[in-house]
């Protein structure tokens, strides 16, 4: 099968959509089918270009099997919504001119968020006279508006009315959470070729080891780590560590680490630095080779989200990560996460944005090494079972297939009618 996927974010980008996509296609790519994968040149989330890429037009080169086109974007940081907005609409605008230079595939897959990239999936459509799969990795523009980035108001009523219609014009939708199916359900008036294919990780890449060059590097000593590992943004509440930390401050032997980068992370070290928290490193984002070592360094993982109502729906792919490497989790969010975590009996659950809850959680983890052991062992064997990446892009492969076959049967009918009779 021929296989020609949009996304915004692709390897050797490190960000969630960047994974998804890249272990996807490279599993795809590995079991026989041909791939093309439509991004920008790499730069997330500064907005600048990684060493040895170029944002130019349109080029071409193959990573694990997969080509890559990566076409020319507005750059810029992770941060003001004007300036991403028109970053994202730049992705599809030139897609939509690339179009005519791009292969022929059987399926076009386009993720989103962001917004923009999922709709060049509708453009490319049409013109490569092929179904569509649309895959929803978080509830957009509802994120935006539940994070403050807008408010209700006549352009989020344009842009609910684009999502809506994108759904019902997709041959198929992808979602990555079951709280996302009734969303998507309602908007596209059917549930029909509506299919969940929740995230999971690459179990061969990561592999429980030795953190001691990581807690070297970042003078991390031989304290209980407890880490957050992810996009530090508007949605995750980060505020929350560094008040949990402060209550911690005089326990010596507890320690922070947050790895990663986003709009929020230059006002994090900013706070961290003036409550004095000498407890905290935040270290920047790393690259993705130094995951499994980070892992291997924490003792807890930290996950935590906003208390809103739309994160009730939403699924943290960094949850997926944290059990493979049998790291206990303390999970800052409601609903169908929470739920996940008491049944892998992978951690402890809080109330969001709860700083007292957080810190008597850490605490708890720091002071029983067999809690840590017990959580661990039981979130590894639950990822091992249910969300193995492989196995996942295996899943997504009978979703392709079976949208190409309806797509098929509907041309064989349309021509049966039109066909002139005797």
């Amino acid at each position: 099968m021929r296989i020609l996927m949009l996304s915004h974010y692709y390897a050797p980008e490190v960000n969630a959509p960047a994974s998804r996509t890249s272990e996807h296609s490279r599993a795809w790519a590995r079991a026989g089918h041909r791939v093309t994968v439509v991004t920008c040149a790499p730069n997330h989330p500064r907005g600048k270009i990684y060493p040895g890429y170029r944002n130019w037009l349109f080029q071409r080169e193959v990573i694990d099997g997969v080509e890559v086109v990566r076409l020319w974007t507005l750059l810029n940081a992770n941060e003001g919504f004007l300036l991403r907005t028109l970053s994202y609409l730049s992705f599809l605008v030139a897609a939509t001119a690339a179009a005519p230079f791009l292969p022929r595939p059987d399926v076009i897959v386009s993720t989103s968020p962001q917004f923009f990239c999922g709709l060049a999936g509708r453009v490319l459509r049409a013109v490569k006279r092929c179904p569509w799969v649309l895959e929803i990795r978080d509830l957009w523009p509802e994120s935006i508006v539940s994070v403050g980035a807008m408010r209700k108001g006549l352009a989020i009523r344009f842009l609910e009315a684009l999502e809506a219609s994108a759904y019902r014009r997709a041959d198929g939708v992808v979602v990555v959470a079951d709280s996302f199916v009734e969303h998507v359900a309602e908007r596209r008036r059917r549930r029909e070729a509506i299919h969940v294919i929740k995230n999971g990780v690459d179990l061969d890449l990561f592999q429980p080891g030795d953190g001691a060059e990581i807690r070297a590097r970042f003078d991390l000593g031989d304290r209980i780590v407890a880490a957050y590992v992810g996009t530090h943004g508007m949605a995750h509440g980060l505020d929350t560590l560094l008040d949990a930390a402060a209550l911690l401050r005089d326990d010596p032997r507890i320690g922070f680490l947050l790895v990663g980068d986003g709009a929020e992370r230059a006002r994090l070290v900013e706070r961290a630095r003036e409550m004095r928290l000498d407890n905290v490193r935040i270290v920047g984002q790393l690259p993705k080779r130094d995951m499994p070592a980070v892992w291997s360094a924490t003792d807890v993982s930290l996950i935590l989200l906003r208390r809103t109502e739309t994160f009730t729906k939403v699924l943290p792919s960094k949850m997926f990560e944290a059990m493979a490497m049998a790291r206990p989790i303390a999970l800052g969010v409601e609903g169908e996460a929470a739920a996940l975590l008491a049944e892998a009996g992978a951690g402890l659950a809080v109330e969001p944005e709860n700083a007292p809850a957080l810190a008597a959680a850490v605490r708890r983890l720091a002071e029983d090494a067999a809690l840590r052991a017990r959580l661990g062992a039981a979130g590894a064997e639950h990822v091992r079972r249910h969300y193995d990446r492989a196995a996942l892009a295996l899943r997504y492969i009978d979703v392709l297939e079976s949208a190409v076959a309806a797509r098929r049967g509907a041309d064989g009918a349309r021509a049966a009618v039109l066909a002139p009779r005797c």
